[in-house]
C-alpha cells in the first residue's frame, strides 16, 4: 500500500457512491445538514464571544442576567457557560441551589 494506491481506492468509492446516489435519483453532493450545522456552530460561536465580552466586563452574574443584557435566550446561554466553564479555566460557577441561580464570573 502507498499513497497513490490509497488515493486511487478512495477516488473509486467516492465515484462509487455519486454512481448509485445518481442511479437511485438522489444528489450525493447536496449536504443540507452540514450547511445547518455550520450556521448553529456559527450563531453559538457568536454567542460566546458575546458571553465573554459581558463576563469580562461584569461580575458574577447568573445566565439569566447576562443573557438579558446581551438579547439572548437565556437557556442558550446558560449552556454556553455552562461549556465555558468546563473548558476555560478562568471562568468560575458560582453554585447555589437551583441551577438558574448559579453566577458566572471571570478571573484573570
Amino acid at each position: 500500500m502507498n499513497a497513490f494506491n490509497l488515493g486511487a481506492l478512495i477516488a473509486l468509492y467516492e465515484r462509487a457512491v455519486g454512481f448509485y446516489a445518481w442511479l437511485v435519483n438522489i444528489n450525493a453532493y447536496d449536504q443540507p445538514g452540514v450547511e445547518a450545522g455550520k450556521k448553529a456552530a456559527t450563531r453559538l460561536l457568536q454567542l460566546q464571544k458575546q458571553v465573554s465580552e459581558k463576563l469580562a466586563t461584569d461580575r458574577g452574574q447568573t445566565a439569566e442576567e447576562i443573557a438579558y443584557s446581551i438579547d439572548a435566550e437565556p437557556e442558550d446561554v446558560f449552556h454556553a457557560l455552562r461549556h465555558m466553564a468546563s473548558n476555560n479555566p478562568h471562568v468560575k460557577v458560582a453554585p447555589s441551589e437551583q441551577a438558574a441561580e448559579d453566577q458566572f464570573s471571570l478571573e484573570r
